[in-house]
C-alpha cells in the first residue's frame, strides 16, 4: 500500500476514546502525512473533557456541533458533510475515520467508490458492517497510550534539559518519549529481514511529527 498518502483524519468524539489518539496517529504515519485532523463533537458538554487536552498536543482542530434536538446525533451529519467537502476538494487522497458508529458505513462506501482508501479505527463494540467496509480497520484498544510516567529518567530526576543543552548518552536513553518514538519508527518501517532504512525511519517520524516532537542535540 502507498506510504505517501495525504490523509484526512475525522474523529467522532462522541463515541470513541481519547486514550488511543496517539496510537492512531502513529499507525497512520506508516501510510503518509495526516494533513487534516478534525475532531467533531459538542465541545460545550463535559463528556469531551478527555479530548480537550489532546487537541493542541496533537494539532487537532475541534469542530463544534451543537445538539439541536435531543436524541438526534448532529455530530454524524457534521462529520459526513466535512468528509464530502474534503473529498471534493481533492486536497487529500485517503481518509481515516475514528468512530465506533456503523452509521458511517455508507460514507465509507462512497469514499471507496471515489477510489480512495479508508482507514477505520474504533472500539471493539464497532458493528461488523463498518469494520468490513473499511480498507483496513484497527481496534483502538490495541493502540491505547502507555500510562507509564514519561518524565522520569534512570536516576529519578524529572528535570528536562533545555533545547540548547548537550545531553549525555544516559540522558538520551532515559528520554522515554524519544526511545519509544524511535523504537516505533523502526518497528513500523522494518523489512522482512528486520532491518529499517534510516530514510524510511526519518520519513515515518516526519509524518508523525505533529504528535511527537523530538529534540536531539550534541
Amino acid at each position: 500500500m502507498n506510504n505517501n498518502y495525504k490523509i484526512a483524519l475525522l474523529i467522532d468524539c462522541d463515541n470513541v476514546s481519547h486514550q488511543s489518539i496517539e496510537g492512531v496517529l502513529q499507525e497512520l504515519a506508516k501510510y503518509g502525512a495526516v494533513n487534516v485532523r478534525h475532531a467533531h463533537g459538542n465541545w460545550n458538554g463535559p463528556q469531551l473533557g478527555g479530548w480537550i487536552e489532546k487537541l493542541h498536543a496533537n494539532a487537532i482542530r475541534p469542530i463544534q456541533q451543537f445538539a439541536y434536538t435531543t436524541g438526534k446525533n448532529a455530530t454524524d451529519a457534521s462529520m459526513i458533510i466535512d468528509a464530502m467537502d474534503l473529498l471534493y476538494s481533492g486536497n487529500v487522497n485517503a481518509f481515516a475515520l475514528m468512530t465506533s458508529d456503523s452509521d458511517f458505513t455508507p460514507l465509507v462506501m462512497r469514499i471507496l467508490e471515489a477510489g480512495l482508501p479508508v482507514f477505520g479505527f474504533g472500539e471493539r463494540k464497532t458493528p461488523m458492517p463498518f469494520v468490513n467496509a473499511c480498507s483496513q480497520f484497527i481496534y483502538t484498544e490495541n493502540l491505547r497510550e502507555d500510562t507509564e510516567e514519561q518524565g522520569d529518567n534512570e536516576s529519578g530526576d524529572t528535570t528536562k534539559p533545555t533545547a540548547t543543552a548537550k545531553r549525555t548518552r544516559n540522558e538520551l536513553r532515559g528520554d522515554t518519549v524519544l526511545v519509544r518514538t524511535l523504537r516505533t519508527a523502526v518497528e513500523q518501517t522494518a523489512d522482512d529481514d528486520g532491518w529499517a532504512h534510516l530514510g524510511k525511519v526519518g520519513q515515518y517520524i516526519s509524518n508523525n511529527s505533529c504528535s511527537a516532537t523530538i529534540r536531539m542535540t550534541g
